[in-house]
């Protein structure tokens, strides 16, 4: 496990956005900012979900969150815009954003992976993320210190049989990172990393093996460690970088 130890006040007055934030990995990463002071808008599709996790976020005593419902699947080009025009009305800058949301897509040989099945997880996992990335970056470069968190996967770095849409999906994903963390590279205080979760306790994980134990993976509040530390100015200068929750 990712060894660091946040301090209490570590996020306080950050403004973080977290795709997926209505469960799973999203949901512990959306509650850890908040316990370390952040205002944490919350993106996701499921309204119900994102406001459950706002209401448990204030009773826990955390700055008040943002719900942002929001389809990464079926959004349009101009819907980004008018997302970061509503970010950049109400909050004025944006100190982070991760980028959590993902699909697995059925996995099955590449003969067998229908186009529609390809395009679907590349849409969710890759198309969204650059959207979202290019429309928030003007947001990103007005804070002092922010950071861009991509989420990968270990068959994003080593392909394997049977992962098709899902492997070249955070294969790209990790290539977006390279590229937009060069083109930041002493021109913004703008950083760009991805993180491998490994394997955790989530719905995905479950549904990719069926037939695995899950007690035998982490929960996703246990991974947080490096969700902070590359939120958090303890990264400063961390840029470009493929790092491992566990």
């Amino acid at each position: 496990m990712f060894k660091y130890s946040a301090r209490p006040d570590l996020l306080r007055n950050r403004i973080i956005m977290v795709t997926g934030a209505g469960r799973g990995i999203g949901e512990a990463a959306a509650k850890a900012y908040a316990a370390h002071g952040a205002t944490v808008l919350l993106l996701g599709k499921n309204e119900d979900n994102l406001n459950r996790v706002y209401d448990e976020i204030e009773a826990a005593g955390g700055p008040q969150p943002a719900v942002i419902p929001f389809n990464l699947e079926t959004a349009l080009p101009h819907q980004y815009d008018e997302l970061a025009a509503t970010v950049e009305r109400e909050f004025g800058r944006l100190d982070g954003l991760l980028h959590n949301a993902g699909i697995v897509g059925p996995r099955t040989p590449i003969e067998q992976l229908s186009g529609d099945n390809f395009m679907r997880v590349m849409q969710v996992n890759v198309n969204a993320a650059f959207m979202l990335t290019s429309s928030l970056l003007p947001l990103l470069k007005l804070s002092n210190d922010a950071s861009v968190v991509f989420t990968s996967s270990s068959v994003g770095r080593k392909g394997r049989a049977y992962w098709g849409g899902y492997a070249v999906s955070k294969f790209a994903t990790e290539g977006l990172m390279q590229v937009l963390a060069d083109e930041l590279d002493g021109t913004a205080s703008v950083r760009s990393n991805s993180v491998n979760p490994g394997a955790t306790r989530t719905d995905m994980r479950a549904k990719a093996y069926p037939g695995e134990n899950p007690a035998v993976n982490p929960l996703p509040a246990d991974i947080m460690p490096i969700y902070l530390y590359l939120m958090g100015p303890d990264s400063t200068g961390i840029n470009g970088q493929a790092l491992n929750a566990q």
